[in-house]
C-alpha cells in the first residue's frame, strides 16, 4: 500500500455483503499538510491554540484550530477543489462563517495569519 492508494472501507452488517466499498473524500496531501502544520506550530509554541481537528468530507477537507478542545474552532482551513478554477480551492474561514481569504495557492492563503496581518483584520471588525 502506498500513498496514492484509496482509502477502502468493509461495512459489516450494513446490507453490504462481500466486498469493499470505495468512499470517495477530499483530504490534504502531505506537502498540504506540511505547510498548514508548520503555521499551527508556530502558533502553539506562542500558546494561542491548542488543539485541532482533520475532517474528511465528500466535497471538502477541513482543518479546525481551537484554542481549547471543548469550543468552537477559531479558525478553518478549508480545501474544495471544486472551487479551484474560480475562486480557488483553498480558504480560511473564522468561527462566525465569514470567509477571511480565498486563493489558489494555499500558502499565499495561510499569510494571512502572519502576525501582522492578523492584527491588522482583528482591527478593522
Amino acid at each position: 500500500m502506498n500513498d496514492t492508494d484509496p482509502i477502502v472501507l468493509h461495512l459489516a452488517g450494513h446490507g453490504i455483503r462481500q466486498g469493499l466499498i470505495h468512499q470517495p473524500f477530499i483530504s490534504f496531501n502531505r506537502q498540504e499538510l506540511n505547510q498548514i502544520l508548520s503555521v499551527y506550530g508556530q502558533r502553539v509554541a506562542e500558546g494561542e491554540w491548542r488543539d485541532y481537528a482533520i475532517d474528511t468530507l465528500k466535497d471538502r477537507a477541513v482543518f479546525s484550530i481551537f484554542q481549547r478542545a471543548a469550543e468552537a474552532p477559531l479558525y478553518r482551513i478549508e480545501k474544495m477543489p471544486k472551487l479551484a478554477r474560480r475562486q480557488g480551492a483553498y480558504s480560511i474561514v473564522n468561527t462566525t462563517g465569514l470567509i477571511m481569504k480565498r486563493g489558489h495557492e494555499l500558502w499565499r492563503v495561510l499569510r494571512i495569519f502572519d502576525k501582522t496581518r492578523l492584527q491588522l483584520v482583528q482591527d478593522s471588525r
